[in-house]
């Protein structure tokens, strides 16, 4: 791709984040209309479980081959087409008549999300070649999560208060034609130097591991063990074949000579640990302040302020910590935040009051809003660039695993608390265990924030990047010969 000028890189950069903008949206509107959608649809809480997790479970599923096709075929072509089936899925969403219909164009959703996420940042790190500006750049690609969560909220609502739950989908219709009138008209086509092959039997092992995982989670409060023990099966099979599977390939789905870097190893466990925490935080939070406070749409979306608003103003901090720091006093401020507000919640019920429920949702704020950049700097820059997309694919894949796992744990132990008792009065210490296991995941990006970004593991990253590279340059040799 040719080298664009600083204007041209600041356009790319605000159509790749306008997809990002409707993804992210797109969930944090859906959790405020959660309580709404469930009265309407007569959902029970694994409905409303999985209204989240359909969407980011196919999310996970085909985020990487989303990522290899991109780099084969074109980043711009697949960016279309998943800014097309993405807003077609939203206008489904819009008329679903049950919740059934609602899940299953939710999937649809994601089939096209899966083409947006991986594939714009795939294009970012390719556009902005100078590791400080492409640092920067993932700053404020960060930063639109925060707006996300600042706006999401709000709007939603209003929305939900003033139209219906189904008109939250109709606010991706605008953003989604804007970015592809722009997207066909200013972003470059790219691809990497030499095409990778599809991989159907890795990309079966994902879907059958994810699939199977979720599913019984989910259902594990409702269902005897019997039921689900051959779901287990299922997902162990799957994962051992798939070890098994993709060293032997020469161009996999999921290239495990990655996770020889220590430093992309521990952005892969961050990211699933902060996004399974942002998952459950987002779940408690949205059915507490509207089942057991009894606010409305709109009075839930304005409590949620003082987490989205330190997430938007930490996000770009971060980027530029990153860019001059490295990506190691980021996570430990993110894992520190993170942990003491879900200790604060778990151990001293800070939801019952006030005082510690504002705390407690500035402290998550701040400890999301500084773990993002890192995350992603982490899994592009030690990586070749003609690997951006799949790299970029693994660790977006790695956010929705989490943020799907998130929900289905923190869900089902909800609803084994609440059981058949009276929800208002069971919900604080059904909760109790949820807001312990996002403590844990908080203190997991701390750990490993701190273990994974030292001079050792520079080294391994250093020494994975070379190999790869190597590996890259002698299959292009075989296939000129």
């Amino acid at each position: 791709m040719p080298e664009l000028s600083h204007r041209r890189r600041m356009l790319v950069l605000a159509i790749c984040c306008m997809s990002l903008l409707i993804v992210s949206l797109d969930n944090t509107v859906l959790n405020v209309a959660l309580p709404s959608m469930q009265q309407d649809l007569h959902a029970s809480t694994s409905g409303l479980q999985w209204t989240i997790d359909a969407y980011t479970l196919v999310l996970a599923s085909l985020l990487m081959l989303a990522g290899s096709t991109a780099d084969r075929i074109g980043r711009k072509r697949v960016f279309i087409a998943g800014l097309i089936v993405f807003t077609v899925g939203s206008v489904l969403c819009s008329v679903a008549p049950n919740l059934e219909a609602l899940i299953a164009f939710r999937m649809v959703q994601a089939v096209g999300g899966s083409m947006l996420n991986p594939v714009a940042m795939s294009i970012i790190t390719n556009t902005f070649t100078d590791p400080r500006e492409r640092a920067r750049a993932i700053g404020v690609w960060g930063a639109v999560v925060g707006i996300s969560m600042a706006a999401g909220p709000l709007v939603g609502g209003l929305l939900v208060d003033s139209v219906g739950w189904r008109s939250i989908f109709w606010i991706n219709l605008p953003v989604g034609l804007a970015a592809l009138l722009l997207t066909l008209r200013f972003v470059p086509e790219s691809r990497a130097p030499r095409a990778r092959r599809p991989d159907p039997v890795g990309q079966v092992l994902v879907i059958a591991l994810f699939g199977s995982l979720t599913y019984a989670i989910i259902e594990a409060p409702s269902t005897p063990f019997r039921s689900l023990a051959p779901l287990a099966v299922v997902a162990l099979a799957a994962l051992t074949a798939l070890l098994a599977y993709e060293p032997r390939r020469k161009e996999p789905l999921i290239d495990l000579r990655f996770f020889r870097s220590a430093p992309f190893s521990g952005a892969t466990v961050i990211a699933i640990s902060a996004f399974a925490a942002l998952g459950g935080f987002l779940f408690l939070s949205t059915l507490y302040l509207q089942n057991v406070r009894g606010l409305t749409a709109l009075e839930a979306g304005l409590w949620m302020l003082p987490m989205a608003v330190p997430t938007f103003l930490c996000a770009p901090l971060s980027g530029r910590l990153v860019g001059t720091r490295g990506p190691r006093l980021p996570l430990l401020i993110a894992g520190l935040a993170m942990t003491t507000s879900g200790v604060l919640f778990a151990a001293f019920e800070a939801e019952t009051s006030n005082v510690t429920l504002f705390a407690g949702y500035v402290l998550f704020g701040i400890g999301f809003g500084f773990v993002n950049a890192p995350i992603t700097n982490t899994a592009v820059s030690g990586m070749p660039r003609a690997q951006a997309g799949v790299a970029a694919a693994v660790a977006s894949t790695s956010r929705q695993l989490g943020q799907t796992l998130g929900v289905a744990v923190v869900g089902a132990v909800l609803a084994s608390g609440v059981g058949a008792s009276s929800y208002r009065e069971t919900f604080v210490s059904a909760a109790r265990p949820g807001w312990w296991i996002l403590a844990v995941c908080g203190a997991a990006v701390l750990a490993l924030g701190a273990v994974t970004n030292g001079r050792w593991a520079r080294g391994t990253a250093e020494r994975a990047a070379a190999r790869l590279e190597s590996a890259e340059a002698r299959d292009a040799a075989a296939v000129r010969v």
